[in-house]
């Protein structure tokens, strides 16, 4: 491939990924909070509870993904604490079926962009910074987009790289 073509290539690249929504630094985000199976509030187990995000989020092997909260996790609190309420309940039900409660995903970034929490937090990035002020909500929503634009931004602020390379891969 000649090189005179890759600005050409990269332009067509950008303007296709600002068609879908990706790299757009206008992403409209939600003005609700999705509706959960259960309701959680982040407030009281991480603002008043000083719970720590990795008590209930685990990074799977890789360092790529958080998990949800394992239904064994919340039970293990919700066996003796608030066993009369509707919606623990439900979230007992999950757990007597053995089934994962089907949390609702609220942030993402598409399959072909790389992202690892671990290559974040290792660095001391604290979750707020991608999640918001996640002790003061009652419900979580998307506060944030997480689009290449806002990425990108971030990374100038922080001294971090913002090579192509870092978050997609060069084939």
């Amino acid at each position: 491939m000649s090189f005179r073509l890759l600005p050409f290539l990269l332009a067509a690249c950008a303007l296709g990924l600002w068609a879908q929504g990706y790299v757009s630094p206008d992403e409209t985000l939600p003005l609700d909070p999705p509706e959960q199976p259960v309701p959680y509030s982040h407030k009281l187990h991480v603002g008043q509870l000083k719970l720590e995000c990795q008590q209930c989020h685990q990074e799977d092997d890789d360092g790529f993904l958080m998990s949800f909260p394992a239904t064994e996790t919340c039970m293990a609190c919700h066996q003796a604490i608030k066993t009369g309420s509707p919606d623990i309940q439900k979230l007992a039900a999950f757990a007597e079926k053995g089934e994962k409660v089907p949390w609702v995903q609220i942030y993402r970034v598409p399959d072909f962009v790389w992202f690892a929490h671990a290559s974040h937090t290792e660095v001391g990035v604290e979750c707020g910074v991608c999640h918001g002020p996640v002790a003061e909500r009652e419900q979580m929503f998307k506060e944030k987009p997480t689009n290449m634009v806002s990425c990108m931004k971030c990374h100038a602020e922080h001294g971090a790289p913002n090579d192509c390379d870092l978050c997609h891969d060069p084939g």
